[in-house]
């Protein structure tokens, strides 16, 4: 799993880290235990697909990333890596605009080199 140190936690799924383990993983809390968002990105061995058959739908009714996540966190077997440089959420228009700004801005410049 891959998280970025981020000063809105509280948008994001944030890992709860002890040392080098990461403790728990929770959706959108109030009060982050943490200032690292889960981006997104996962690297997962084949026993995914086991733990996906095991999941219930949430409240929304849909089975959730954070749920197959946790289960590896449960088991001591989730690891994780910290992003350095640019990443951006689009998950709002808002975040969504500014990462295309910003990716778009990041091009240009490596064009000029």
């Amino acid at each position: 799993m891959f998280l970025k140190e981020v000063p809105d936690a509280h948008r994001f799924g944030v890992a709860e880290l002890k040392g080098d383990k990461v403790v728990g993983i929770k959706e959108k809390p109030r009060e982050p235990k943490s200032r690292f968002a889960v981006t997104g990105l996962y690297i997962y061995s084949n026993k995914v697909f086991k733990v996906i058959k095991t999941l219930e739908p949430s409240a929304r009714g849909e089975l959730e990333i954070t749920d197959v996540n946790n289960y590896f966190v449960n088991n001591g077997t989730m690891e994780y890596r910290v992003l350095d440089g640019f990443w951006s959420d689009a998950g709002t228009f808002e975040s969504l605009l500014r990462a295309g700004i910003l990716i778009q801005k990041h091009s240009k410049n490596k064009n000029l080199e």
